[in-house]
């Protein structure tokens, strides 16, 4: 399961007036931690968990557990069979009501004869918004939102943001020394933090749509940027900013499982030629004044479906995305050493005049991880 935050506002739905009772957050609470069990596998879906009662017995329960697979609504109620009539489902986001892979969630409710459905949200997709909850009132069941929203939504930021901003949700991952160095003079940084935070970064990796770096991290540590976990049956794409198109057809992503992908301002075919026979798909972008246009590069992950995109990179692409209002997470693991003022920083950014000019971060949880502290913050803008 994600981090999640630890309180939230619900409301009933508008018009319901009804009071949350204490079996209905333990019920939600459930049904999110079904949820959860879909972290790494239901891109580029949203993860949803789904609980049904009836007489205060739970009869049935479901997860999303991979795009075209069931939803989490249909498991339940094959699980429940005849028991679903007449029950109450709790389920993470509003079902839904078009023909995607499967067939509509709230055809299979209504057909099972639910009494009421409790939601923690609605949909942010914009064939649903609203339209799944209408459905299931005019067929006369009562339906109410807003319970654990928070909590809810901490589940799926990329998909809400996705189809609400159209761009997806970039977690930046840094890792550091006490003295905010991440890496000698001579570019030599293995290993700056411990196993554990090292085993940390694969979940996050798991969880993501997208891995992404720039050719500089490509060219200085040849990574795999692969995932290492048991668990996880999905490689995520991997995503190199390289607009000189230097990547070598040797570079070690390339040999591995999984998609590779070379984002360039080169348009040249014969030079893409030995890096499409290394297996790697090439996408031209439009440049900028340095580098790739990012928005551009953000907007072609979410035309392909990403959700949330993982980056790993070295100062310069992260003072880059940082720059440019792209990074909504910051997920820095900080090692109990030094290294010195000679060894290099966390962000190539402009220097500043006035203080007035300092880029402020929010602290969402800090916690060790083996030997090492992690650190996750959000950069504060004026809109939030």
């Amino acid at each position: 399961m994600p981090d999640l935050p630890l309180t939230s506002n619900p409301s009933p739905l508008e018009g319901e007036g009804s009071e949350w009772r204490p079996d209905d957050y333990r019920y939600m609470a459930r049904a999110l931690t079904l949820a959860g069990r879909g972290l790494y596998h239901t891109d580029p879906n949203p993860r949803v968990g789904c609980v049904l009662v009836k007489d205060g017995i739970v009869v049935g329960e479901g997860w999303h557990a991979r795009a075209g697979a069931a939803h989490a609504e249909v498991n339940a109620l094959d699980a429940a069979g005849e028991r679903a009539r007449g029950a109450t489902a709790y389920v993470t986001l509003e079902p839904c009501c078009h023909h995607g892979r499967t067939p509509p969630c709230t055809d299979a409710l209504l057909n099972a004869g639910i009494a009421r459905l409790v939601a923690a949200m609605s949909d942010p997709n914009p064939q649903v918004a609203g339209k799944g909850f209408m459905i299931l009132r005019d067929a006369g069941v009562t339906v109410e939102c807003g319970l654990l929203e928070a909590e809810a939504r901490a589940l799926n930021p990329g998909f809400i943001q996705r189809m609400t901003q159209d761009r997806p949700f970039v977690r930046l991952k840094l890792a550091m020394s006490l003295d905010g160095r991440t890496a000698l003079a001579s570019g030599e940084s293995r290993w700056l933090t411990g196993a554990a935070a090292r085993q940390d970064v694969q979940r996050l990796r798991a969880r993501a749509s997208a891995i992404l770096t720039g050719i500089g991290t490509v060219l200085a540590d040849n990574p795999s940027l692969d995932v290492r976990l048991p668990e996880a049956t999905r490689q995520p794409p991997r995503v190199i900013l390289d607009t000189e198109l230097r990547t070598p057809p040797t570079a070690q992503t390339l040999r591995l499982p999984g998609p590779v992908l070379i984002f360039t301002a080169v348009a040249d075919p014969a030079l893409h030629e030995p890096l499409r026979a290394a297996r790697a798909e090439i996408v031209i972008l439009p440049r900028a004044k340095q580098g790739l246009e990012l928005p551009a590069v953000m907007a072609e992950l979410a035309r392909r479906e990403c959700n949330e995109v993982h980056v790993e990179c070295g100062s310069t692409l992260a003072g880059a995305l940082l720059q440019a209002g792209l990074v909504d997470e910051l997920v820095i693991y900080m090692a109990p050493l030094l290294l010195g003022d000679k060894a290099r920083g966390l962000f190539r950014l402009p220097e500043l005049t006035w203080m007035s000019e300092r880029m402020e971060l929010e602290i969402l949880d800090m916690r060790a991880v083996g030997r090492d502290w992690r650190v996750r913050l959000k950069p504060m803008r004026e809109n939030t």
